[in-house]
């Protein structure tokens, strides 16, 4: 932990390359994002053995691990609404929590208790009110709530306050539905939750894009759930590089082995995905008519 943290308190300190954007919206820009270098070769070209890595001494260890940032990010805001799904949030912030020393904010519609569609409750320090600026913005998705969310000006004008500053804004599921309401996928590539959303994403002039995630310029958006943590993964490697990208995931031990195939209607059973579909349908339309 001493190493790690010595590691990025140094990235932070030595001076970023200018931030730079790109478009990800193919397998090959995935992975052309970070570093790929093979980090275990010496610099006469030959590989450290085992043995030499375990020996190695803090500094040299740090000068073999350290990549350059990309970008520099202070603030971290997470949009949290009654209603949003836990694991939206919770899955990114698991991943960028280890940005170190970034300070990672709870943002609340409005101040105080929050409680997720899975009834989790959360105590919240700070409502829209009281953030002006953020280099990252995260909006989580929903259900109702974020339909409903989509029509609220006030948090709306709020998201565009502070896109207009930001360096990343970035969505979830159908968090995605709320950026587009707020204007910011106009004539972007985009992805959300697989519910409709060629459909969801056309009415904000978006074009949808089937991919766990996909990034356009400043836009990050990722498909339902769980793809969130992905994403998270891919803006980490695209700021902070591969190295320290491969140092999240193995400390998540993310290596994920479902027991069954499934998880997208293409590879559910259409028993399965078009009663999910029917009772999604269902659930918005006493919404959609009003």
């Amino acid at each position: 932990m001493k190493l790690l943290t010595t590691v990025l308190v140094a990235m932070l300190i030595l001076s970023c390359k200018d931030h730079q954007v790109t478009t990800n919206t193919s397998e090959e820009k995935k992975e052309e994002m970070g570093s790929t270098k093979n980090r275990n070769v010496k610099p006469d070209g030959s590989f450290y053995s085992d043995e030499e890595l375990e020996a190695m001494g803090h500094a040299e260890s740090m000068a073999i691990l350290y990549e350059v940032p990309t970008d520099t990010v202070k603030t971290i805001g997470f949009l949290l609404y009654d209603g949003f799904f836990t694991m939206d949030a919770m899955g990114p912030l698991s991943v960028l929590n280890s940005m170190y020393p970034t300070e990672k904010i709870l943002i609340g519609r409005t101040k105080g208790k929050i409680v997720s569609s899975d009834k989790v409750t959360f105590h919240v320090d700070y409502s829209i009110e009281d953030i002006d600026q953020l280099d990252m913005l995260v909006i989580p998705g929903g259900f109702i709530e974020t339909y409903q969310a989509t029509k609220d000006e006030e948090l709306l004008q709020w998201i565009r306050k502070i896109d207009d500053n930001s360096k990343y804004t970035v969505s979830v599921c159908t968090g995605a539905w709320i950026m587009g309401a707020a204007g910011l996928l106009e004539g972007k590539k985009a992805t959300t939750h697989w519910y409709r959303a060629e459909e969801n994403l056309a009415k904000y002039g978006a074009q949808f894009v089937e991919k766990r995630f996909v990034n356009d310029g400043k836009y990050w958006t990722s498909a339902g759930v769980s793809a969130g943590i992905d994403m998270s993964l891919a803006l980490v490697d695209q700021i902070l590089g591969r190295n320290y990208a491969e140092f999240i995931t193995l400390n998540l031990e993310y290596d994920p082995q479902p027991p069954f195939e499934g998880g997208h209607p293409k590879k559910t059973d259409r028993v399965v995905s078009a009663m999910m579909e029917k009772m999604f349908d269902e659930g918005l339309a006493p919404y959609l008519e009003k």
